[in-house]
């Protein structure tokens, strides 16, 4: 693995204490780790290769929708670090509570999960968020999240099994690029 800050967060927040007890034995192995409601915690290499494309900064402002266990939450505050604001949000109620607990043991304070809230995809803010991290794939880049980007703001997202870079420019213009396939769970889209 590469000596990166996303390589540090993942030795700093390891996967094991966001698994069910029975896959926690797993949590090493590189591939996504059932934890319920017909959810996964994602591989490890997807994780870190998302979080590098996502370039987090410190004090950044970060959006994680699909945040499950909170695993990827806690990343995120790790390289926000605690002048940053991360919110993870979770359609699975009860997921979310559980992702909710697993960050709070974190300590990190500046992170939180929450239950998304019902007809709303993702989570508006009103200067926007700086990062938006979406781990569930969508059949189209959901216009409601571009518009939740802050201008130089950065979202990662699977979009028909293609991991996508988006890119909110400071004039309002969007980039997006295509890095390589990925699988994931469906992101439910109003």
């Amino acid at each position: 693995m590469a000596d990166d800050a996303v390589a540090r967060a993942m030795q700093a927040v390891p996967r094991t204490g966001f698994l069910p007890h029975s896959q926690r034995p797993f949590a090493g192995a590189d591939h996504p780790l059932p934890i319920g409601q017909g959810q996964t915690s994602s591989q490890p290499s997807t994780v870190a290769d998302m979080l590098r494309l996502l370039r987090v900064p410190r004090r950044a402002r970060v959006l994680d929708i699909g945040a499950g266990s909170g695993w990827t939450t806690a990343l995120l505050a790790h390289l926000t670090g605690p002048d940053g604001e991360v919110l993870g949000v979770e359609r699975h109620a009860r997921l979310a509570e559980w992702g909710a607990e697993n960050v709070a043991a974190t300590g990190m304070g500046w992170a939180r999960v929450e239950p998304a809230r019902p007809g709303m995809l993702g989570a508006p803010r009103p200067d926007g968020w700086d990062r938006i991290l979406v781990s569930a794939t969508a059949n189209r880049l959901p216009r409601e999240l571009v518009d939740q980007l802050a201008p130089g703001g950065l979202m990662v997202i699977p979009v028909r099994g293609r991991m996508l870079l988006v890119e909110r420019h400071a004039n309002g213009d969007v980039r997006v690029s295509e890095h390589g396939g990925y699988r994931f769970v469906p992101l439910v889209e109003n």
